[in-house]
């Protein structure tokens, strides 16, 4: 064989997503979670991940935990560091979703550009944005790692919502407003909206 001749691609070869969606009886998707920190992304996403699970629904969370230590172990805070975490990211979803897996990605992402470039590597039709759309100040009052009252006397640079921006979505297909809603609540409202884009044979 030459040095060349294991480089061809094989994507015809390997399963399709179709298989993969029929075996698991459902239709994978990625569902992207963006908002303020202490907005209760992680909390709402873990509880829908289980929900969905419960209902029989093959479904990976991806947050902060098991990116930045694995695969993103090597990047930091930095502009640039933090595009690339979300290209890392979006691939690793978009893989996933060729699974015929359910996708659940929890960053805040703070720029429209990052979530574009997001949309754009898994796929416009695959893509649904949701927007954990909680107050700043009620995500302060929150802060429970202490992360806001750092960034206020500058112990934290550039944190979002504080001296670096957060941009809200413009058109998220889920806009949760988390203010007097339990997690229940929240968790109740996204499956309400997500069963019929993940139901198989529709």
């Amino acid at each position: 064989m030459s040095k060349t001749g294991n480089i061809h691609p094989v994507f015809d070869r390997m399963l399709s997503r179709a298989e993969r969606e029929e075996k698991h009886d459902q239709k994978s998707i990625a569902l992207w979670f963006t908002g303020l920190s202490g907005s209760g992304k992680s909390t709402i996403a873990i509880a829908l991940e289980r929900k969905l699970y419960e209902k029989g629904y093959s479904v990976q969370l991806l947050d902060g935990d098991n990116i930045r230590s694995g695969i993103n172990s090597n990047l930091g805070f930095s502009e640039e560091d933090r595009v690339e975490n979300i290209r890392r990211i979006s691939e690793v979803s978009k893989l996933f979703v060729q699974a015929g897996i359910i996708s659940i990605n929890c960053f805040i992402s703070p720029t429209i550009a990052m979530r574009d470039m997001a949309k754009g590597i898994i796929g416009v039709d695959d893509f649904k944005e949701v927007f954990i759309n909680t107050p700043l100040e009620v995500c302060e009052a929150r802060d429970v790692k202490g992360l806001y009252a750092k960034a206020r006397k500058g112990e934290i640079k550039n944190f979002t919502g504080i001296d670096a921006p957060y941009e809200e979505p413009i058109h998220p297909e889920f806009n949760i407003r988390t203010e007097n809603r339990t997690v229940e609540d929240c968790v109740d409202v996204l499956i309400d909206g997500i069963l019929p884009l993940i139901k198989y044979g529709l």
